[in-house]
């Protein structure tokens, strides 16, 4: 049995935080490319700024040195940087279609409301963990890092009640809303999950959008892949994260709820953008991109 989590918060340097590093790794490392499909300023010095368990690499030059690495570091850094691009522009593509509110649900340290072009009047509401939101703001202050939008921290655990705090913060849910859940829903249980998207629902005015990243796969075929993939060796017990319990799938939930919506393999994404993901471990071979609708 997986042990309860429902109590556990973490820093930047464990629990599921530690990911969020991993990721802005990632992000630092896309940056390095000649061919990026992003560039964000502000990945490496995350990276710089904590005391991670294994030293991530932060540039291509150093990810091809560093041959101790288990190769799943080398397959997420390889998806990451399509991934990043992917929601990048279905933000850019909402917010050009008139949306000015914008939720990044465990937003970790992600940095869109900063790097990304925002229309005037734009506001970017970001849910997580106190100490990471914590962490995320001062390394940006640090660097004198501006906000392109009424950037918004909403410090909460989503596996309570973030809805209260994301009203109380300001959201206005008469008004249509981007929403982002990227790389979150393998580390909610069941109830959580399913009270995510109810919410959702309720506070999304009509025309409302929502991008999901999840995987068609149990969370026990997940934890195995996991294991075999080497996670433990990145200084993540990813395995012991992933809560237990069956889910009812994405697209049976927002069905239920009335969404319209349409889903992409991680490969038609990454051939969208020109990239092609040479190999992968099953877990990334599961994950899917779900866009949808609230009409």
């Amino acid at each position: 049995m997986n042990p309860d989590h429902s109590d556990q918060q973490w820093d930047i340097v464990s629990g599921v935080g530690v990911t969020a590093l991993a990721v802005a790794a990632g992000r630092a490392i896309e940056t390095s490319r000649p061919d990026a499909l992003v560039k964000d300023p502000y990945a490496a010095a995350f990276v710089a700024a904590a005391p991670a368990p294994l030293p991530f690499p932060v540039t291509m030059e150093e990810l091809g040195e560093r041959s101790e690495l288990p190769e799943l570091l080398g397959l997420m850094n390889e998806y990451l940087g399509v991934r990043s691009r992917v929601f990048d522009d279905f933000l850019t593509d909402a917010a050009q279609g008139g949306i000015r509110q914008v939720v990044i649900l465990a937003s970790g340290l992600d940095t869109r409301p900063f790097r990304l072009k925002w229309p005037r009047g734009t506001r970017c509401f970001e849910l997580d963990q106190p100490l990471v939101l914590d962490f995320k703001l001062r390394v940006l202050d640090e660097r004198g890092a501006a906000a392109a939008c009424a950037q918004t921290p909403v410090p909460v655990d989503l596996r309570e009640d973030w809805a209260a705090a994301l009203e109380a913060a300001g959201f206005d849910a008469s008004r249509p809303t981007a929403w982002l859940a990227e790389g979150l829903l393998p580390y909610l249980p069941p109830e959580a999950e399913e009270r995510l998207f109810k919410e959702i629902d309720r506070l999304s005015a009509s025309g409302s959008r929502a991008a999901v990243e999840y995987a068609h796969a149990t969370n026990d075929v997940l934890r195995q892949e996991l294991l075999r993939d080497g996670s433990a060796a990145l200084g993540i017990d990813l395995p012991a994260l992933l809560p237990d319990g069956d889910k009812r799938g994405i697209e049976e939930q927002l069905a239920a709820l009335g969404w319209e919506y349409e889903s992409r393999s991680v490969h038609e994404s990454a051939q969208l953008h020109g990239r092609t993901l040479t190999s992968a471990p099953e877990a990334l071979e599961r994950m899917l991109h779900l866009f949808a609708r609230r009409p």
